[in-house]
């Protein structure tokens, strides 16, 4: 089967959260290990990942430097992450598969995705990234042309815009090098965003696009069979945090969207995910998958549904 993993924040950092280097590698080594094993059972595999907490530290960097050196701009942080996280994907999986005797080629592409100019998120940015400040610090990025919010006795932060996914841009040369047999790593950190301006030219934009979002725009566009959302629990779950609380195993389209248009998914934590698997769904996917890491292979196997929370129409 043609997969497409999508490879949550949990799968990026450590345990507590860390973002060190350190953290970072041998949380990514773990995730690897998951990942070989799905190669293992002769599986096509695209891989995306998240990068907040990367950015995060990118941001943290330009808020330190602003009165020494320009801030970078978002779509600049979202390249560096595709890199740094990328090679080190490589590396892990590399070595993961040595364990098992297995060679897979693999590539990690810096990828562009494309987004609408007019989308309502320009207007009225509200995704708020990076850390808290105070109003002094906060002014010398504001007057780098950055948007800020008075968030209270908490401080100022800076929000950005969240636009649509339209298209990967470097979907054509996904499908050359799966064509070629490789594993490809792509679309980190949903993409970076970028426009057609009124010449039609491409620039990137300062944005942050939801990964899971372009995480089933490129599964479509590639004509993946299932996309696997890689999550911290092993299923979606209704009545959250009530006496009713349960675990979704397999369901039907229609029955989540009535859970969704109901409010059961945090529009902070499992909602984009579950919107992400239902449009892969709607688009003519054959399944989506929202489950922990560690049972991504057992859960593309297990095509009763038993494992996982799965969706069908």
């Amino acid at each position: 089967m043609k997969i497409l993993i999508a490879l949550g924040g949990n799968a990026m950092t450590g345990p507590d959260g860390s973002a060190t280097p350190a953290a970072q590698r041998d949380a990514i080594r773990i995730a690897m290990s998951h990942v070989a094993e799905v190669l293992a059972r002769g599986h096509e595999v695209v891989l995306t990942h998240g990068n907040g907490p990367q950015v995060g530290n990118l941001l943290v960097k330009n808020e330190l430097a602003a009165s020494v050196v320009p801030p970078v701009t978002l779509d600049w942080c979202g390249a560096q992450t595709q890199g740094t996280i990328g090679f080190t994907i490589l590396d892990a999986l590399e070595s993961e598969l040595g364990d098992r005797g297995l060679q897979h080629p693999a590539a990690a592409l810096v990828s562009r995705t494309l987004v609408d100019p007019a989308d309502p998120g320009f207007a009225r940015p509200t995704k708020p990234v990076g850390r808290y400040l105070p109003y002094a610090d906060a002014l010398v990025l504001i007057d780098h042309g950055q948007v800020w919010e008075d968030r209270g006795e908490k401080g100022w932060r800076r929000v950005v815009a969240s636009p649509e996914p339209v298209e990967v841009l470097e979907t054509p040369t996904i499908r050359t090098l799966m064509a070629a047999g490789y594993l490809v790593v792509a679309a980190g950190g949903g993409g970076i965003p970028v426009v057609r301006n009124s010449e039609g030219v491409l620039q990137g934009v300062e944005a942050v696009i939801d990964k899971d979002l372009t995480a089933a725009v490129l599964a479509g566009a590639l004509g993946a069979d299932v996309l696997v959302i890689a999550t911290d629990v092993e299923n979606a779950m209704v009545g959250w945090g009530t006496p009713e609380q349960r675990a979704l195993g397999a369901v039907s389209l229609a029955e989540m969207r009535a859970y969704a248009q109901a409010g059961e998914f945090a529009s902070g934590s499992m909602g984009p995910k579950v919107e992400a698997a239902m449009r892969f769904v709607t688009a003519g996917g054959e399944r989506s998958i929202v489950t922990s890491l560690e049972r991504i292979a057992d859960a593309v196997e297990a095509t009763d549904g038993s494992v996982g929370t799965v969706i069908r129409k």
